[in-house]
């Protein structure tokens, strides 16, 4: 475990002093199975494995769950050992955020729908908290799940525009066995909200067929909110169909797009999605 700033950079110059390629997951901890997945392909392709866990209060609103969040640092060291990591940053806010930061990172697309739309200041908390990792681990590969696929967009956004040396990896979404996302904020749903959250995977699915057979997007989504209203309890927040990486309005299908969604349940937010290709590929 690295706890400071300066010891984390010195362990990742070292390593790349000896032209050591090193893999990058960061992450809030309460590591799941998806996390995990992230972990085993920055193994195979890289020498070194970073993981990183902080709880990034930049990310959280007034209103949202920064103090309840889970955490289990024992637990995901555990998971790290078990999957080869080299080494876990491991800082606490004061290290990362010692005193008000004199800049700001704002981001300006791609922001202004799905989960954006009300959250804000939410992925302007995910660009700084990255370029600060960035910057003291000067990793060769950085590993999403395409869970969180507005996160991978932004991020992709993020190391283009600012010319960061560091491949973007996107990895699919890990699932139960009844298609139900992984999720640190699973734990949080009441049994009969579990039972009813694979509802949320089967109406992607079904959009994604009906949108490979052109069918309206309008009514596409109108039938599939009518869907998710009559098989969960939850409110549904947004289900949107948009052009990807771009996440702007679509029209046509020949190009690769996300179906996205969200559900509040009574204590968890529940976030999924699609990604299409025009040839029919899918995230899953």
């Amino acid at each position: 475990m690295i706890k400071s700033i300066s010891e984390m950079s010195a362990f990742s110059a070292e390593a790349k002093a000896e032209r050591r390629s090193i893999g990058f997951v960061p992450t809030m901890g309460y590591l799941h199975e998806g996390h995990a997945s992230l972990l085993e392909q920055s193994k195979k392709q890289n020498d070194f494995c970073i993981l990183s866990i902080f709880v990034n209060p930049l990310q959280f609103g007034p209103n949202e769950d920064f103090d309840r969040y889970p955490r289990d640092f024992e637990r995901d060291e555990q998971v790290a050992r078990n999957y080869g990591v080299d080494a876990v940053f491991y800082p606490d806010v004061k290290e990362m955020y010692p005193s008000e930061p004199s800049v700001t990172m704002r981001v300006n697309k791609r922001v202004d729908t799905l989960c954006g739309r009300t959250r804000e200041g939410h992925f302007d908390g995910v660009a700084t908290v990255l370029t600060k990792l960035f910057h003291i681990i000067s990793p060769d590969r950085v590993y999403f799940g395409m869970k969180d696929a507005q996160q991978v967009a932004v991020v992709q956004g993020l190391i283009s525009d600012l010319n960061f040396p560091v491949e973007l990896v996107p990895c699919p979404t890990v699932r139960e066995e009844d298609g139900l996302a992984k999720s640190s904020r699973n734990v949080y749903l009441s049994e009969r909200e579990r039972q009813e959250a694979p509802a949320l995977y089967r109406t992607l699915r079904e959009a994604a067929e009906r949108l490979l057979e052109r069918e309206n997007i309008t009514h596409i989504k109108e039938k599939m909110v009518e869907y998710l209203e009559k098989q969960t309890s939850g409110k549904v927040d947004y289900f949107e169909i948009l052009s990807y990486p771009e996440l702007e309005e679509a029209h046509e299908t020949d190009r690769e797009m996300i179906i996205a969604l969200a559900v509040q349940f009574k204590n968890a937010r529940l976030i999924d999605n699609i990604t299409i290709n025009p040839d029919g590929r899918k995230y899953r």
